[in-house]
């Protein structure tokens, strides 16, 4: 069969290609593709067929131990007509507030401030704010359940010796305050990461800009709204991102301080995940809280990111 002047245009293209080629880029492309293969396998092994087996485990009833049983879509009926899972799902909308706006807002002011500032003892400060990202989860509630101790913790202490008994509360053991307590924890352990993801953003904008708007008489905020957000628009998408995922899927805090108490108060659908799977032997339907859950992360991550790239 005859090929077209288009084909043969390609195989001379092809042929050229091949002979301008560097004589060693095929084996260093080997080379890469050789040292890239134990981490690409390890990911599929372990998270790849995690997610599979769980959305297989979904569709099951089973205890972890015996024979399990197909159910179809009778798990997922239980998730969506609990009570407590619609609870726990409104708990972390609410803690999207705490772990995700406020460190969001908190990190661009503490950025755009420590970008101008020129004073001693800003690394140690940067430091200091950035510390709660190198502690574990585990450690971080059993910090903060020290400091929010009704009788020995320092925040009641305070509260105390400056007067002020009538503020001191047990904060985790309120209803109406353990979950904002819980959030406060959220914002505190989130607000570093915000701060240094905005802060390197802010060093990247060419100060040519600011110089520009300062000659156009712009005030900070004018500075703040003309240049500074513009130019942190890939900064903030990443870290709205990240404190929404930590957001959602809370669970080691809140397992440390309060187990989902005082009642269903600060329950989450990780916490229930946990319980659900390891104490009450239901792996089917903690499965399919799991799905759930990891879909409206999925969902909301890709919502963010797609309204991002529109606005640009």
């Amino acid at each position: 069969m005859s090929s077209t002047p288009l084909e043969a245009d390609a195989r001379v293209a092809r042929k050229a290609r091949a002979k301008t080629a560097p004589p060693g880029e095929a084996h260093s492309a080997r080379r890469a593709y050789a040292l890239l293969a134990p981490g690409v396998l390890l990911f599929l092994a372990i998270v790849i067929w995690s997610i599979v087996q769980t959305f297989w485990r979904s569709f099951y009833v089973w205890d972890g131990v015996t024979t399990p049983s197909w159910t179809g879509l009778h798990n997922y009926r239980l998730v969506f007509s609990d009570p407590t899972v619609r609870g726990a799902l409104l708990h972390s909308a609410y803690l999207i507030l705490f772990t995700c706006v406020i460190p969001v807002a908190i990190g661009l002011l503490l950025a755009v401030f420590l970008s101008r500032a020129r004073t001693r003892g800003l690394p140690f400060f940067r430091t200091l704010l950035f510390s709660p990202q190198v502690l574990s989860g585990i450690a971080i509630g059993i910090i903060w359940k020290w400091l929010y101790d009704p009788t020995d913790g320092p925040i009641n202490k305070a509260l105390i010796s400056v007067g002020m008994p009538g503020w001191a509360k047990p904060w985790l053991g309120d209803f109406s305050l353990a979950l904002p307590s819980i959030g406060v924890i959220g914002a505190w352990a989130t607000m570093g990461l915000c701060m240094v993801l905005l802060l390197a953003g802010i060093q990247k904008i060419p100060p040519s800009l600011y110089d520009a708007a300062r000659v156009d008489g712009a005030g900070f905020f004018a500075e703040l709204r003309a240049v500074t957000l513009p130019g942190l628009r890939n900064e903030l998408l990443v870290a709205i991102t990240i404190t929404l995922i930590i957001a959602l899927r809370i669970f080691d805090i809140v397992f440390v301080t309060t187990k989902g108490g005082p009642g269903d108060e600060t329950n989450v659908p990780s916490l229930l995940i946990y319980l659900d799977a390891f104490q009450y032997g239901a792996v089917g339907i903690a499965a399919a809280l799991a799905v759930v859950l990891g879909s409206i992360i999925m969902v909301l991550s890709i919502t963010i990111n797609r309204v991002g790239e529109r606005g640009r």
